[in-house]
């Protein structure tokens, strides 16, 4: 690192202040340009000396970086708090808007994320991660990521899932989970659980089929087997256990009352037998609990204080609450959100998703098609824009309709700054330049608003290629570069000046030029652009802007060709 001597204390107190914000909120990958462009904001004495800057302030992102890796965010937020709390309680407040007080006791808050590990998350569970993320962080509290897995038929558990859950938690919320949970190896707890619900006789084993207890429910009738002496159930209860039972011939009811105004509250089934093998846990059980009573017990053993979830669940609060009730046990405070239905999105299931994948119409989970926070983050979307997106929305019951162009416009907004631009000629003609005085250089800006600073400099000779669909016009403005008038497959160079309103166009000297193709997702196909592309510095994985086209992520060189994957504009 440079020596910072030769700046003003308070200068550099104002750019470190920027590098650790921005740390934390890209999770300990801050930029340079993101950091300037919030510098000058608020300095704008400090622009005629931007050039100066970079030094420093490459420095002090490389310093906060390093810490964030070595020592964890919560260190950084320390020292951002040390030399400047009104930063952070800014950076705090981007993920508290939106969200209402909780209610009741807020002194030790605990909340938790429920996924079923059937595959990665989607846009739909990111609002978990981010809304419950959200108040962890605003109460100073504990999160639960925990796994819902004890469904081994329907929804069997995906093996791999449960890394990918963990890393797309951790991307999105900036932190991991301070307790991560799977239900299926926490089996012995729920039958325990279930044998004194037995025992107490305030549960039993019901033997009826489906369709003749649904008489007994919709009649408000009681079951038989809901009179049998608590010594039977037990009984019953150790055939199930132990397997002599097949599946379908008995399940485990949580006795309440047949004459509830609410038929879905009636003796509601807690447990049933599936002998279907468990990808974490194998053969060993073959009675499972019912996701009303495993989260139940689950949210009860891990003293959650605050449930947030879907008001479709309201009928699993009220099950929930009477099999506390007959714990003793006090229930949680529940809030609720209304249905959020993604245009683009709308037809799309985990369990869907499975199936065309495995059938090959998709290219793996991360497919750009898809919306599973592995195809955003395969594209380039910034966790943030999700967070924006969230912490507008809020904690409301009403259902609500939105457009892909709405994330998009969050993420475009937190990327402009920090993205450098480059050509991309699709459909390119090579054309040849000839003239008295050609420029042997060309400079064009990393970025217009000179939030990047520096220059992307080519050497140009006399080959270039421009886009197809340019070649209507005769005379041309070569973007930063010169007057052209084109004739066939040459063209003469003009001056360097601009002289006249002629169309400006993008272009690429062959020298810098890269063979390239970039996907392009539509609807349920993908549309592929092969082009050339800039070839100047470019980095696996980031986010370039290009003219005509928006912004797209390079993922890979194969071969010699470039290969990205679209954004959005």
């Amino acid at each position: 690192m440079g020596d910072n001597g030769d700046f003003d204390p308070d200068d550099i107190q104002t750019v470190r202040k920027y590098a650790l914000q921005n740390a934390i909120e890209y999770n300990g990958e801050g930029k340079s340009g993101s950091v300037l462009g919030r510098l000058l904001a608020e300095r704008s004495d400090l622009r005629p000396q931007a050039k100066m800057l970079v030094g420093l302030i490459d420095n002090e992102v490389e310093r906060a970086n390093l810490l964030a890796k070595e020592k964890g965010l919560a260190v950084v937020r320390a020292d951002l708090e040390d030399i400047a709390p009104e930063a952070l309680e800014r950076e705090k407040h981007k993920k508290r808007e939106g969200l209402r007080d909780l209610p009741g006791d807020t002194s030790n808050v605990v909340l938790r994320f429920a996924p079923n590990p059937n595959g990665p998350l989607s846009i739909g569970h990111s609002r978990g991660v981010v809304i419950n993320s959200g108040y962890a962080e605003k109460y100073d509290g504990k999160i639960v990521l925990r796994f819902d897995d004890t469904d081994t038929r329907v929804k069997p558990p995906l093996l791999e899932a449960y890394s990918w859950i963990e890393e797309d938690f951790e991307w999105l919320s900036g932190r991991g989970a301070d307790v991560i949970i799977r239900a299926s190896e926490r089996m012995p707890i729920y039958l325990k659980q279930a044998k004194k619900m037995i025992a107490e006789g305030y549960g039993y084993v019901c033997r009826c089929e489906a369709e003749e207890f649904r008489k007994f429910r919709e009649g408000k009738l009681d079951c038989p087997c809901r009179e049998k002496k608590i010594s039977k159930n037990l009984e019953e209860w150790a055939e199930m256990e132990s397997g002599d039972l097949v599946e379908g011939t008995a399940v485990v009811r949580v006795k309440t009352s047949m004459s509830l105004p609410n038929p879905a509250l009636r003796d509601w089934p807690a447990l049933r037998i599936q002998h279907s093998p468990h990808p974490v846990v194998g053969e060993k059980y073959k009675v499972w609990p019912l996701l009303d009573f495993q989260s139940a017990v689950e949210d009860h053993m891990q003293g959650v204080t605050h449930i947030i979830r879907g008001k479709d669940l309201m009928d699993s609060t009220r099950k929930q609450t009477l099999l506390y009730e007959h714990f003793g046990w006090s229930y949680p405070e529940t809030l609720y959100w209304g249905r959020v239905k993604v245009h683009e999105f709308g037809g799309f299931s985990t369990s869907g998703m499975s199936s065309s994948i495995s059938k090959g119409e998709y290219d793996g989970w991360d497919d750009p098609r898809l919306p599973t926070l592995r195809a955003l983050r395969r594209r380039g979307f910034e966790p943030q824009s999700l967070i924006s997106l969230w912490s507008e929305i809020g904690l409301t019951q009403k259902d609500i309709s939105i457009s892909m162009q709405t994330l998009e416009a969050f993420n475009s907004k937190n990327i402009d700054g920090i993205c450098e631009r480059r050509f991309f000629v699709s459909e390119p003609v090579r054309i040849q330049i000839h003239g008295e005085n050609i420029p042997s250089e060309a400079k064009i800006a990393r970025h217009p608003d000179g939030l990047i600073l520096g220059m992307r400099e080519w050497g140009v000779k006399n080959s270039i290629f421009i886009q197809n669909e340019d070649l209507i016009q005769a005379k041309l403005r070569l973007k930063d570069f010169a007057d052209i008038e084109i004739n066939g497959s040459n063209a003469q160079i003009e001056g360097e000046e601009r002289s006249d309103n002629r169309p400006i166009i993008h272009w690429l000297p062959e020298e810098i030029s890269r063979e390239a193709k970039m996907f392009v997702p539509e609807g349920e196909g993908i549309r592929e652009l092969a082009g050339m592309i800039e070839d100047f510095e470019l980095t696996i994985g980031e986010v370039y802007q290009f003219e005509r086209v928006g912004f797209a992520r390079l993922v890979k060189i194969n071969n010699g060709v470039a290969e990205l994957v679209w954004l959005h504009n």
